[in-house]
């Protein structure tokens, strides 16, 4: 596809639409590391003890996040295949408004088709050849028309809620 992005590790080129990129997201009063940090946190954030959670939201990298986010100690929540994709969309969606730096280099691609590249992932990527699901890229180009449809009202209202500072 000639009007695209290809991005993938945090260090290269739109390295900040990967979910390892390092930007502190604070959400329900709490702050994550990653948005990789959340997303595999809230697989297991059905037990009743939290210590699970916690573990993988203080883990030292992503990477270890991830590796426990995968492993199968405790039982995923019974709801996970159906709540994930919206998961991702909350947290990416709080990366971009709680950073404007990322926020505007997401506007700033345009109308570009983003793309994760890489073959270690058909769902959240594109495997490699492009036959994967892309599903990151589709919710970073759903989180960018939704920020650019947003007032700075619309954008702080959005991020206190998340914060759990919001004035009722």
């Amino acid at each position: 596809m000639k009007d695209s992005i290809n991005f993938y590790r945090q260090g290269d080129a739109y390295g900040e639409f990967s979910n390892f990129y390092y930007a502190p997201i604070t959400i329900d009063g709490l702050e994550w590391p990653t948005t990789e940090h959340y997303f595999q946190a809230q697989k297991f954030a059905h037990l009743e003890d939290k210590q699970y959670v916690e573990l993988v939201r203080t883990s030292k990298t992503p990477s270890d996040a991830a590796k426990l986010g995968r492993k199968r100690s405790f039982p995923l929540r019974p709801d996970w295949e159906e709540i994930k994709d919206d998961v991702m969309r909350d947290c990416v969606l709080q990366k971009f408004l709680q950073h404007p730096d990322l926020t505007k280099v997401l506007l700033d691609t345009g109308k570009r088709y983003l793309n994760e590249h890489t073959r270690n992932d058909r769902y959240w990527a594109d495997g490699g050849d492009g036959t994967g699901k892309n599903m990151l890229g589709i919710v970073l180009m759903e989180t960018r028309a939704k920020i650019a449809n947003m007032t700075p009202e619309q954008i702080a209202d959005e991020v206190a809620k998340a914060r759990g500072t919001a004035v009722a």
